[in-house]
């Protein structure tokens, strides 16, 4: 790609108002969190696919981590799960990637595996498994203390299959007094991000339903407990970015674990099925940026941008710069957009005025910008070419079969 691509970019950019430096300025500034799982084997409810040259523990899955950060620049954090990335030394590991130019992420436990959650973990009739489950939040907990982890991050699997199963009231008190436990565990600079889903593994009710409930239960906890959106939770027809919006004028919102769907919780690459949602998502963000509310704008800062993905069927470095870089993308192009101008349209009740004014960003090419700030900061000007053309996907062969997997 040339200059002049760059130079006819900017030129157009300028004839709108749109000041490029800055925004090259909050593109470098993108942090974005990858998943240890994501490098790992995964697969379907019928099968765990298994990859040749997977990580074998979590030190592998950090090391393929710092390759998708050193050619992108994006990815500084690691989200980890515990028990599957369970090692005798925390300290080692936060020192692994601290040596690998990487700190340990949000710390995710696992209530889902284990036998005796299978008709539920802290919502369980049995008070012996609520206990065990929530001395298993307190574990991550100190493993997040010991990692230097500030997001605890949850999802709870809990819920029931059939009307009569479980009582739905007992329950809720039952998950709010877990939540309350580890809320008083936390320290003044952590947050507990609460993740919530419709369906799946329980089809009749889950404990944590919608982005409602998972409000309701950070409000009732205090102000270090938000609301984490998965993109991939929710009902086909979900206005993801009104829910966006509202968390963020509640100065809830946590972060988000960024995936894609066609159907359900698909956990696709990221912006594969529908990348003008992410961008819409990037502009209520943006928008919510410009706030005169302090609050809110601090509410924006410290938003997480996790990435939360299944691969099944991709290799699994190559799905995670593809990911990474479809968020970078529609960052960018939600930069573009002109927010005087949709105010002025939108004051006039100009319907169609106000909506150009948002999707004529989302038209734009945005790959010579991407190439200009690539440059500028000494990366590879097409990180998946880059990462294809080196020697680390053969190299990593010799690991071979049956590495790390959930």
């Amino acid at each position: 790609m040339s200059d002049k691509a760059y130079a006819l970019f900017e030129e157009q950019q300028q004839q709108r108002g749109i000041d490029l430096e800055q925004v090259k300025t909050k593109l470098k500034a993108l942090s974005i969190e990858t998943p240890s799982w994501g490098y790992g084997d995964s697969g379907t409810r019928f099968k765990v696919f298994q990859k040749t040259g997977v990580p074998r523990d979590p030190f592998e899955k950090l090391e393929d981590a710092a390759q998708v950060h050193a050619l992108t620049g994006l990815c500084p954090s690691v989200a980890i799960h515990i028990p599957w990335d369970k090692v005798d030394n925390y300290g080692k590991l936060r020192s692994h990637a601290e040596s690998l130019g990487l700190q340990i992420g949000a710390v995710n436990p696992n209530l889902f595996q284990d036998e005796d959650y299978m008709l539920g973990s802290v919502t369980n009739v049995d008070p012996a498994i609520r206990r065990k489950a929530i001395n298993h939040l307190l574990e991550c907990m100190d493993i997040a203390k010991e990692t230097g982890s500030n997001d605890f991050s949850l999802w709870f699997a809990d819920g029931t299959n059939y009307p009569g199963q479980g009582d739905i009231r007992k329950r809720k008190n039952w998950m709010l007094e877990a939540l309350s436990e580890m809320y008083k565990a936390l320290t003044p600079d952590m947050r507990m991000l609460i993740e919530y889903k419709a369906f799946e593994p329980a089809f009749y009710h889950t404990d944590i339903a919608d982005w409602g409930m998972a409000y309701h239960y950070a409000t009732k906890l205090g102000p270090q407990a938000q609301v984490l959106v998965d993109t991939g939770h929710h009902l086909p027809g979900a206005n993801v970015e009104h829910i966006v919006a509202f968390l963020m004028d509640e100065k809830r919102l946590g972060g988000f674990h960024f995936n894609s769907y066609k159907y359900a919780d698909d956990d696709l690459i990221v912006g594969s099925a529908n990348p003008y949602e992410l961008f819409l998502i990037f502009y209520q963000i943006l928008n919510a940026a410009q706030d005169v509310d302090a609050d809110i704008r601090h509410t924006v800062d410290k938003i997480a941008y996790l990435i939360d993905q299944s691969h099944n069927i991709e290799p699994k470095i190559p799905a995670m710069i593809r990911s990474v870089l479809n968020v970078q993308t529609q960052y960018a192009k939600a930069l573009l957009i002109n927010h005087a101008e949709v105010e002025e349209a939108s004051s006039r009740q100009d319907v169609l005025g106000a909506e150009d004014a948002v999707r004529q960003a989302f038209e734009f090419d945005v790959a010579p910008l991407l190439k200009a700030i690539r440059e500028e900061q000494g990366l590879p000007v097409d990180p998946m070419k880059a990462y294809l053309a080196s020697e680390y996907g053969t190299q990593i062969l010799q690991r071979g079969k049956g590495g790390a997997s959930w």
